[in-house]
Order: C-alpha cells, then sequence, then structure tokens
C-alpha cells in the first residue's frame, strides 16, 4: 500500500508543511514524494473502470478528513489516526466510485468503519 510505501516520517512531513504543498501543484509534490518513498509504478487503477464522476483529489481528501477526525479527534494522533484509516478494508470501498460508499453520509461510513462492514 502507498501509504506504507510513504512512511510515517514522510506523512508528517506532508501534514506539518500542508499550508506550503497546497499551493503548489499536486501532481509535482507527489511525483516528489513518490521518488522520495522509491514507489514503484504499479497497477492500482480506480478511475478507468468508472463508470460515474471520478472525485477531485480534494474531493476525496474531504471524506478522509471527516471520518480522520470522526475516529480521533485528537490532533497530536492524527497521522497515526490517518495512517489506520487508509490501511483498513474501507478504502477499496470508498475509491470504489461505481459504488455509493464515497457519496454516503459521514456518520454512516464512520459507523461503518467502527463496525468493520458496510452495514
Amino acid at each position: 500500500m502507498v501509504v506504507q510505501k510513504l512512511g510515517k516520517e514522510n506523512i508528517k512531513k506532508m501534514y506539518k508543511l500542508a499550508e506550503v504543498y497546497h499551493c503548489e501543484n499536486i501532481e509535482k509534490v507527489s511525483d516528489e514524494f513518490i521518488g522520495k518513498a522509491n514507489i514503484e509504478m504499479g497497477t492500482y487503477d480506480i478511475v478507468s473502470d468508472c463508470k460515474y464522476k471520478v472525485p477531485t483529489y480534494w474531493d476525496i481528501g474531504k471524506v478522509y478528513k471527516r471520518l480522520i477526525i470522526m475516529v480521533n479527534n485528537n490532533e497530536d494522533q492524527y497521522i497515526d489516526t490517518l495512517i489506520e484509516i487508509l490501511s483498513s478494508w474501507i478504502i477499496e470501498k470508498i475509491d470504489n466510485y461505481n459504488s455509493s460508499m464515497y457519496y454516503e453520509n459521514p456518520d454512516y461510513i464512520y459507523q461503518c468503519y467502527i463496525e468493520g462492514k458496510v452495514l
């Protein structure tokens, strides 16, 4: 998984410098971290089979952000919570844009995560 390849230190750096990085081209910043973490090109593709509009980076980020805060609203633990969630089963469900999980109410997504299954 990409989150493990990036590692906690790179993710901490992204979080710490988010105010700077958000002003830069997201693909450029991504490429820099991909190179730094030696992440190889893979076959992960959630877009080509998508029948519907794909959310922007920012839109999907908001879904993850809300879930992270709902799971653990302690800012000192955001990075650990982010790694936990992005390594979990629910990401495959949220990232399937042919399903409705991405569009669901944040409380529903949270309850699914807590229960460990789609309700």
